[in-house]
């Protein structure tokens, strides 16, 4: 711990202040736009941060909602579009319900055909080698609960170290903030996974294919 004199405080805070009041106009007009904000939010994990089961998306675009979606794969298909941060599960007759989803942020995007290995309510999270080293300050082991970052709910992605879980941050949902794992609201996670059992395909493409 590092002392300080009520005087040396004060100078600290003041600093801050000025500092924050001369940010670039450049830098506020980007965080004021929602379409650059999805690329270029970069908020870490937040352990310990509580966030319930309950959490659902309910407005705007990425609210869980059926849709139109041409789709030759078979019914209980999971299709991730990262580029447009949704996940469809197909459910036949040109039909699927979607759901919003945050994804990996850049230079952590990734595609490929999966399928889900296996399914944990509440599960625990450890974090890879990878991860740590980036981030060093983040626990090696934590057990699952509402404030763990893999939220209510992870559907395992083949052997990838890549889920599609809950969050205890659910306004990143949108965004591109992940290490490459695709998460959902609480309560929308929840939802799907009572939908789709172990061995489901899983199809991640960057953007719709015609």
């Amino acid at each position: 711990m590092i002392a300080t004199t009520p005087k040396a405080a004060g100078r600290l805070a003041a600093a801050l202040c000025l500092a924050l009041c001369l940010a670039p106009a450049a830098a506020l007009a980007q965080s004021a736009s929602p379409a650059a904000m999805r690329e270029t939010m970069n908020i870490g994990d937040e352990p310990g941060r509580v966030s319930t089961e309950e959490v659902v998306i309910r407005e705007g675009a990425f609210r869980r909602q059926l849709v139109f979606f041409r789709s030759t794969e078979a019914p209980g298909t999971l299709v991730v579009h990262t580029s447009e941060r949704f996940l469809y599960l197909v459910l036949g007759n040109n039909r699927a319900l979607r759901y919003g989803i945050g994804v990996g942020r850049e230079g952590f995007t990734w595609s490929g055909l999966v399928r889900v290995s296996r399914k944990a309510e509440w599960p625990d999270w450890t974090p890879p080698p990878e991860m740590i080293q980036r981030q060093p300050y983040l626990p090696r082991f934590m057990a699952g609960g509402p404030g763990n970052p893999m939220g209510s709910r992870a559907l395992y992605l083949g052997s990838t170290v890549y889920r599609i879980h809950g969050t205890n941050q659910p306004e990143t949902i949108g965004h591109a903030v992940s290490s490459g794992c695709f998460r959902l609201a609480n309560g929308d996670v929840i939802d799907l996974y009572t939908r789709v059992p172990v061995g489901a395909k899983v199809i991640i493409r960057h953007a719709a294919t015609l």
